[in-house]
């Protein structure tokens, strides 16, 4: 079972991500987690530092993310696309709740998003060799993440198996016609 300070966290982004920043209220977590208004104040002492928390979860997530993104054995680009789906996984619970704060232009979530992204385009042009091609991977999967987090309604399908392959065959051609193997240069 979570620790009261993870309920808290989880709430915070649930009432985000179902009903926006407005409905976040401290009391509203604290109802939501069901925990008292002074066990919230206790971990929480003010909103602002459910969203640092919520940053540093998120951030947190993201860096597993890049390791796992760096090892996948069908290389960075085709594994940023392939995860560029809405699974409502902890990773994804975690960037809306946060685009939702920065939708209502909160600094810190603003910043920490910003800084997700220069992430993302670094390992992937770290991987790849050309910012070209990372970038253009990046959007990608982006669009795709976007369709998937923001558009999509309830029950409507996402691209299909073959779709998503067809999107992926456009990376290796980006990969293949944009990028230096690893050691070629030293050739």
């Amino acid at each position: 079972m979570p620790s009261s300070r993870e309920r808290i966290l989880d709430s915070f982004e649930d009432t985000l991500i179902r009903d926006g920043e407005r409905a976040a209220t401290m009391e509203a977590v604290a109802a939501a987690a069901e925990v008292s208004k002074g066990g919230l104040l206790y971990h929480f002492p003010a909103k602002e530092a459910l969203v640092e928390a919520l940053a540093e979860r998120l951030l947190a997530l993201v860096e597993k993310d890049r390791e796992q993104m760096s090892a996948d054995p069908e290389g960075p680009g085709r594994y940023y696309v392939r995860t560029s789906v809405y699974e409502d996984s902890p990773l994804d619970r975690a960037l809306v709740s946060m685009a939702r704060l920065a939708q209502q232009g909160h600094p810190v979530a603003r910043r920490t998003l910003s800084r997700i992204q220069q992430l993302w385009l670094t390992t992937l042009e770290d991987r790849l060799g050309d910012r070209t091609a990372a970038l253009a991977i990046k959007l990608l999967g982006d669009g795709l993440y976007y369709e998937a987090a923001f558009f999509r309604g309830e029950g409507a399908a996402g691209p299909s198996e073959k779709d998503l392959e067809r999107v992926l065959s456009v990376v290796d051609l980006i990969v293949l016609n944009h990028c230096i193997p690893r050691g070629a240069a030293d050739v």
